[in-house]
């Protein structure tokens, strides 16, 4: 087992040889006769504790502290202060400037010893705490890892499940969540901040958004993959996929009502058809009364809605879809938000040519 190291500083040989002498057999002990040279030798050595006299010339050891603390250096390296100052003014600019103990000159010996041994010892026991820390800390990371595998494989499924109802659904999921990604991002990048949203509750709306038509499975296949418009009842039914998408992620928050994640997937579950002036469903919020996710899933579900073919309608082109949603300001849109989809819409074109593109490319590797 190696000898631990101590550095000690002095600028009297005598004292020198009587700490050698002292703790040389218990203890690596290496000595440095002024400040400078003992920072030099804390550097080269790596000492597991320093003895440090204070009077001495040049540099006394309170500076030789003062300059460690203001340059951080060896934050960690206790420092034990050896003085014939016995104030209490001299005591408190030590502790302050990061000395763990004071011996007063002249020194008794066994005292020394004592205190070297508890200052050691507090050392290793706050290294092995450390350690163990670094250990938990990795730990908790790799089980967080796994709980958001986790999360990501039942949002996954989930929404597979969704796709395997209606077969348009699979690729307007993919689209609708690099919509609001995409949105997220600029609302956080505006300068007005006007919603304080973080780059984490973006990425926490964008990994829930394919939820966002999950209660779909709950409409039958009459209503839902019916080729022409659907009658009044019909399309009060059709509605209620709203509700049964929330009800379904309200029981799964249940078991963990912290998660931050279900609780945007309800938000946008529940709240996508919801409209700025009060007319959407299920609940007629209006404003900011409705969620921001679902504002967010709000205008990007409509957009691509409007430039996708779907079973009851044709696709209408990019610059029609624009406009639509200009005319919805402030009625069916955020206001803010539409400013943002008019500002970026290029983008947002951008993103369902490409996604298209995979789409058809995912669909030939198929045939």
């Amino acid at each position: 087992m190696n000898k631990a190291r101590i550095l000690v500083v002095d600028d009297n040989p005598m004292n020198l040889d009587l700490l050698v002498k002292c703790l040389g057999e218990q203890y690596d002990i290496q000595v440095a006769l002024d400040g400078e040279e003992a920072l030099e030798a804390m550097s080269e050595l790596s000492p597991d504790l320093v003895l440090l006299d204070v009077m001495m010339p040049k540099m006394d050891g309170f500076q030789v502290l003062e300059r460690m603390q203001q340059e951080n250096l060896y934050p960690d390296l206790p420092v034990i202060l050896f003085t014939a100052l016995n104030d209490i003014e001299s005591k408190t600019r030590g502790f302050k400037a990061g000395a763990v103990d004071f011996v007063t000159k002249p020194v008794n010996m066994y005292e020394v010893v004592a205190r070297v041994n508890t200052h050691l010892s507090l050392k290793e026991a706050k290294e092995k705490l450390k350690k163990q820390n670094l250990l938990l800390e990795e730990k908790v990371q790799e089980r967080t890892r796994q709980l958001v595998s986790l999360q990501r494989a039942v949002i996954n499924g989930l929404s597979s499940l969704a796709e395997s109802r209606d077969p348009e659904t699979g690729f307007h999921i993919q689209r609708t969540q690099e919509y609001m990604r995409f949105l997220g991002n600029k609302l956080i990048d505006h300068p007005q901040k006007a919603y304080c949203l973080t780059l984490e509750q973006v990425e926490q709306f964008a990994e829930v958004a394919p939820l966002h038509d999950i209660g779909k499975v709950g409409i039958s296949d009459r209503i839902l993959l019916k080729p022409g418009k659907l009658t009044a009842e019909e399309f009060e039914v059709m509605k209620e996929h709203t509700l049964f998408g929330g009800k379904a992620l309200a029981k799964a928050i249940e078991l963990d009502q912290s998660n931050p994640l279900l609780q945007g997937a309800i938000e946008i579950a529940m709240t996508h058809h919801e409209k700025w002036d009060g007319s959407g469903y299920p609940k007629g919020l209006r404003g900011e009364g409705i969620p921001l996710p679902g504002r967010l899933m709000a205008l990007a579900d409509v957009y691509d809605a409007l430039i996708c073919k779907r079973v009851y309608k044709k696709p209408i082109p990019h610059s029609k879809a624009v406009e639509i949603i200009q005319q919805g300001k402030g009625l069916h849109f955020d206001p803010l938000l539409t400013e943002l989809f008019v500002l970026h819409h290029d983008e947002f074109r951008q993103i369902a040519l490409r996604l298209v593109e995979f789409a058809e490319k995912r669909q030939s590797l198929r045939e």
